[in-house]
């Protein structure tokens, strides 16, 4: 039987993806190939891993964005990159929690998408 090995990306619809991919340059440092991607196939901290999980219908943990998904960006310095998104207009959510596998804090980005940051634990 075949099986995932993994995820291959992250896909989802903006009303102006130049402008989103401009912003995530310019307040996140991400690097964007000239046909839309950010692509990092060496740049996985030693304890980053992929999550792939399906929540409940009711879930509230995506609000306060209105979206039906919710995507995690690993950061090599979570308070710099909260602040940063901050800088860039971006409302921060609630507080950063500390897990044994690492620390979390949250915004909406400018199309409204919740966005988890996570610094893995080194």
């Amino acid at each position: 039987m075949a099986k995932v090995l993994g995820v291959g990306g992250v896909f989802f619809k903006s009303p102006d993806p130049k402008r989103l991919y401009d912003w995530y340059a310019q307040w996140l440092g991400m690097e964007f190939e000239d046909w839309g991607i950010a692509y990092y196939p060496n740049t996985m901290p030693a304890n980053g891993q992929t999550v792939w999980s399906a929540f409940p219908a009711e879930t509230k943990y995506f609000e306060p964005s209105t979206r039906d998904f919710m995507f995690n960006l690993i950061v090599d310095n979570l308070d710099e990159a909260l602040n940063q998104v901050k800088a860039g207009g971006a409302e921060t959510i609630g507080n950063i929690e500390k897990l044994e596998y690492g620390l979390f804090g949250w915004f909406v980005d400018p199309d409204g998408n919740k966005v988890e940051l996570w610094e893995p634990m080194r």
